[in-house]
């Protein structure tokens, strides 16, 4: 059975009254819906309530999952919602790519690949770099930041993205290239690039 059955299982435990079948689903997510939920919400506290105030929102409207698209992408959907929501009502910024990075560092097991062989050049042009993509992806509109982060930090396919951002999948591949090419185009400046050089 795949995950994507696994998770229709639950979710019809969940339907039928299984409360500790939600429960399953939340431990399953949670850290993930939360790592999401970070891209938008800075503050580690207030993530977590709009975590939470994200799988209320499931939780309530799972009666009328049909099933359509996989779980965690519809979960996903509902969690990039309620993170809007929060900054509206805050009128809050998303977070940049170094920050969302410096916070995935708590998940890095293999110490062995954290060896310093990096000289003082090297770890200059890497925080020029680092800062120059978070002033591009901080200038780009939210429904470009949105797609990019889903699908170069999340992992999420194109398919998925669009479901999640319920827009076709056209717009999507768009939205992915402009966001691509304005990071692009911040760091060929610094790399010392051609504009039709890629990366």
């Amino acid at each position: 059975m795949g995950e994507r059955e696994a998770d229709l299982v639950l979710v019809e435990r969940v339907q039928s009254g299984d409360q500790e079948a939600f429960g399953l689903l939340v431990s399953k997510y949670q850290r993930k819906l939360l790592r999401l939920v970070m891209r938008f919400v800075r503050d580690s506290a207030e993530a977590e309530d709009v975590t939470q105030e994200a799988f209320i929102k499931a939780y309530r409207a799972l009666p009328g999952f049909r099933g359509e698209s996989a779980f965690y992408t519809w979960l996903y959907r509902i969690g990039v919602n309620t993170a809007k929501n929060w900054l509206v009502a805050r009128s809050r910024r998303m977070p940049t790519v170094s920050e969302i990075a410096s916070d995935d560092t708590n998940d890095i097991d293999d110490g062995g690949l954290l060896r310093d062989d990096t000289t003082p050049e090297q770890i200059l042009m890497s925080k020029q770099i680092g800062e120059t993509v978070n002033a591009a992806m901080d200038a780009l509109p939210e429904d470009l930041r949105t797609a990019i982060a889903l699908r170069e930090i999340e992992g999420l396919s194109y398919e998925e993205i669009a479901q999640v951002m319920d827009c076709p999948i056209g717009t999507i591949r768009s939205r992915i290239f402009r966001a691509r090419e304005a990071i692009a185009g911040k760091l060929r400046p610094l790399l010392d690039t051609e504009s039709d050089q890629r990366w």
